[in-house]
């Protein structure tokens, strides 16, 4: 018997935790994966003006524990520190996966007028960034509208699932002129399905694209 492959989880809020968790169960339920948790990226971040290269060390750290216990893949599910995670794992030959690499991808093969949806403002800046590094390198234009969702954040910390949905369902009701919807963090994957039906467009969660995409690479 194959022994299933083990994956870290690697979070900056634990409320990235349970819809990760429920992809993996929803698209690879054989996977083997365990969650580390450092709970003060998000707030150095801002500390740091939202400098997110002065943080390599730290996403260089938590890599190197990754590997040294065991892990096969490694997959951030931080949005807002993606030329961080990029830096530390250069040279590394296991998949170490970005949190929306996959996504942009997705989304890049049903259009190319994509709205960026976030409820943390400091991730809006590196994923738009992302999207358009990704279509430069394969030589496609596109056009990214970044949409901030102000109050949802605090109401999800606030234990208030249903206000956040709703916040980004009504915003995403404004974008329905776009090809495809985004969502820039892990935390946002309960509004999908209010979210899609308010903006009638496709509408994709970083964490589905995300766990397929690891699967894939780990299954060849």
């Amino acid at each position: 018997m194959t022994r299933a492959p083990r994956i870290s989880l690697v979070h900056a809020t634990p409320l990235a935790i349970q819809p990760i968790t429920e992809s993996f169960t929803r698209w690879w339920p054989d996977a083997t994966v365990y969650n580390l948790l450092d709970d003060s990226l998000a707030a150095n971040l801002k500390r740091a003006d939202g400098n997110v290269d002065a943080m390599t060390s730290r996403f260089s750290a938590l890599v190197g524990y990754s590997l040294r216990t065991g892990a096969a893949g490694v997959l951030f599910t931080c949005s807002a520190f993606g030329p961080a995670i990029e830096s530390a794992r250069r040279g590394i030959d296991v998949p170490i996966l970005k949190p929306n690499e996959a996504m942009i991808e997705e989304a890049l093969g049903l259009g190319r007028k994509i709205a960026l949806v976030a409820t943390f403002q400091p991730a809006l800046a590196p994923i738009a960034r992302e999207f358009h590094d990704f279509a430069a390198g394969n030589k496609t234009d596109l056009q990214v509208t970044s949409c901030f969702v102000e109050g949802a954040w605090p109401a999800l910390q606030s234990g208030d699932k249903s206000t956040h949905d709703r916040l980004i369902a009504e915003a995403c009701a404004r974008l329905s002129d776009h090809d495809v919807v985004c969502f820039a963090q892990f935390s946002m994957t309960s509004a999908h399905a209010a979210a899609e039906a308010a903006s009638r467009r496709p509408t994709l969660t970083t964490t589905d694209s995300a766990v397929k995409k690891l699967k894939a690479l780990l299954s060849r």
